[in-house]
């Protein structure tokens, strides 16, 4: 099946903790299926200091699954669903359901 959600996608946190918070997808695990957003679901993690960091509790963050996100519409950026259509030159993009507008260029 085709990924809704990829990286560089702008969502919104839907349940949890993180609820409506927004941010960037930085990474997709499709095995896993979940996804490391920016800014949303931080965790501290103590890390060992080496060579070229410093040592410490760092916050970072941890991974969400896709099913408590939701694509930011590119027209009005609320929350959206994602379908696919085919265009006429045989394209398969992503469409935003709440718009009608294309997510993909």
């Amino acid at each position: 099946m085709a990924a809704k959600i990829r990286k560089g996608d702008r969502v919104v946190v839907t349940t949890g903790r993180d609820k409506g918070q927004e941010g960037a997808v930085l990474k997709v695990l499709p095995k896993d299926n979940r996804a490391i957003v920016q800014g949303v679901n931080l965790v501290r993690r103590h890390q060992r200091q080496s060579p070229n960091q410093e040592g410490g509790i760092v916050s970072k963050e941890a991974s969400i699954d896709l099913s408590n996100l939701a694509l930011l519409d590119p027209k009005d950026g609320k929350p959206t669903r994602v379908g696919f259509k085919t265009l006429n030159d045989g394209r398969k993009v992503r469409f935003a359901k709440r718009s009608g507008e294309e997510i993909d260029g």
